[in-house]
């Protein structure tokens, strides 16, 4: 655009051509300038005079990684060191030493949490990929519950099995994934369930009983409600009709 605003001014002026074009003036004045002074790349910053030698800062690094310190903040390694009357570096020094080689982390010995991969699910056929969860249903009084457990087909939305219950518990979700899968003759290795990470979906019995079956079993993600969508657009689908009653008097 501005190439085509400097070819257009040369015959009827740089005004004209930038009104026809859309384009401000400043913005040709921008290129032509950097056009004729490119950028020049950043100087190399000086070494100080007082900065330690190449050994020093090979051996600050071997402190900070010995085993006596491999789990202390450069602060605390500095710390500690003044209290024994060591001083090897400030510790502002010790970080920059630890930056060059990558190791500016969390140097304490923690259990850090694995990586969840993002379910990828895809069915193309009935009774091949189902999933299932469990919501709550008000009762006739305050602070009383009943439970849905809703198996959904994925491929025809269809619920193949559904149970309405007083607690939410993992032995009735087994006694439902069990008469809900002979009942549409599920057979080894045809079927995958796909389910949040509630207790009961996670639970021992559960997990039994699909091995049992010849059943592949998926978990969401842990606090993503996204990897349940089926489901939980089952559930909201069912709450937001009009006809959804306030409150339900007996399972």
């Amino acid at each position: 655009m501005i190439q085509m605003a400097e070819e257009l001014g040369q015959k009827i002026g740089l005004r004209k051509a930038c009104q026809v074009l859309g384009i401000v003036r400043s913005q040709v004045y921008r290129a032509r300038l950097t056009a004729q002074s490119p950028e020049a790349p950043p100087a190399k910053r000086p070494s100080p005079a007082r900065a330690l030698p190449t050994d020093e800062r090979q051996a600050v690094r071997e402190v900070l990684n010995s085993e006596r310190f491999a789990d202390c903040a450069p602060r605390e390694v500095y710390a500690t060191l003044l209290d024994e009357g060591q001083y090897l570096c400030h510790w502002r020094t010790m970080y920059r030493i630890l930056d060059e080689h990558q190791e500016v982390r969390e140097r304490r010995n923690q259990l850090r949490h694995p990586t969840y991969a993002k379910p990828e699910l895809l069915a193309t056929r009935p009774n091949e990929l189902w999933s299932w969860d469990i919501t709550k249903l008000l009762g006739p009084t305050t602070w009383t519950y009943f439970y849905l457990y809703v198996i959904l087909d994925v491929f025809s939305r269809y619920v193949v099995g559904w149970m309405v219950a007083l607690q939410e518990t993992a032995h009735l979700a087994q006694e439902l994934i069990a008469e809900t899968c002979s009942r549409q003759a599920i057979q080894p290795g045809q079927l995958c369930i796909h389910a949040d990470r509630g207790q009961p979906m996670r639970s021992k019995n559960v997990a039994m009983l699909l091995a049992d079956l010849g059943v592949t079993k998926t978990h969401a993600r842990p606090h993503v409600s996204n990897d349940n969508p089926y489901s939980e657009a089952q559930f909201k689908t069912l709450k937001y009709r009009p006809d959804y009653p306030e409150r339900f008097g007996s399972p």
